[in-house]
C-alpha cells in the first residue's frame, strides 16, 4: 500500500438522483456510496480533483473523514464512468479494516525486454494489464513490477513474483504477456493483361 493513505473529507448527501448528482459534478463533487460492515449504505459526495489524484496515483484504499469528526476507513470497490468512459462519475466504497483480507485489481508496470522479442518480426503483446491480488488491506500494493528480462516466449501469472503477503487470485497458467511473429503476407501482383480492347 502507498506509504500515506490519502484522507478525504466526505459528505452525507440528503438528496439522490441523476439531476442532482450531475449538479455535484459541476461544483466539483464526486458523488459516492458507502457500504459495509453491516451499516446502512450511505450516500455521500467527495472532492472530485482530490478523489482523482488519489486514484490515478494507485491508491486502493482511503481514509475519510467526515463533518461530525467521524472517520472511516475504505476500500475502492467500483468506479462507474461516463458516456464516454474516459471520466469517473461515481464510487462505490466499503468500509475496511487494515488487517481484513480483500482481492482487489492491482496494475502492472513492466520493465526490461525479452531476448525473443529482439528477433527480427517479433512483437511483444501484453494480454493482462492488472492482476487480481488477495491479501490484507494495509498490504495492498499500488503496483506490481514485472521484469521481462528473462522471460521466453509467454509470461504467466505464476511466473509473477509477489512480496510475502501478496497471493494471486488469477489462475496460475494465465498468461499476462506473450512474444508473437508477425508474418508477411506476401501480396501477388495482378497480372497485367497486354493488348485487350478498351470499350470507347
Amino acid at each position: 500500500m502507498s506509504k500515506e493513505t490519502p484522507t478525504l473529507v466526505a459528505t452525507k448527501r440528503d438528496r439522490l438522483g441523476s439531476r442532482y448528482a450531475k449538479r455535484l459534478r459541476a461544483a466539483g463533487q464526486l458523488p459516492a456510496n458507502l457500504y459495509g460492515h453491516g451499516s446502512v449504505p450511505m450516500a455521500i459526495a467527495l472532492s472530485e480533483h482530490e478523489t482523482l489524484y488519489a486514484l490515478k496515483h494507485g491508491a486502493h484504499v482511503l481514509n475519510l473523514k467526515f463533518e461530525d469528526g467521524a472517520t472511516d476507513t475504505v476500500l475502492v470497490k467500483d468506479l462507474q464512468f461516463g458516456y464516454l468512459g474516459d471520466n469517473v462519475i461515481h464510487l462505490d466504497l466499503a468500509r475496511v479494516n487494515l488487517d481484513e483480507v480483500v482481492t482487489v485489481k492491482v496494475h502492472l508496470t513492466f520493465v526490461g525486454t525479452p531476448e525473443a522479442a529482439k528477433r527480427p518480426g517479433a512483437i511483444l503483446v501484453h494480454d493482462l494489464p492488472q492482476v487480481d491480488i488477495r491479501c490484507k488491506v494495509r498490504d495492498i500494493p499500488e503496483e506490481i513490477k514485472v521484469d521481462l528480462s528473462h522471460m521466453g516466449e509467454t509470461f504467466t501469472v505464476g511466473d509473477l513474483k509477489l512480496t510475502a503477503g501478496l497471493e494471486s487470485a488469477d489462475p496460475k497458467e494465465t498468461v499476462i504477456c506473450r512474444v508473437d511473429m508477425v508474418k508477411e503476407e506476401e501480396v501477388a501482383a495482378s497480372p497485367i493483361r497486354r493488348g485487350a480492347a478498351t470499350e470507347g
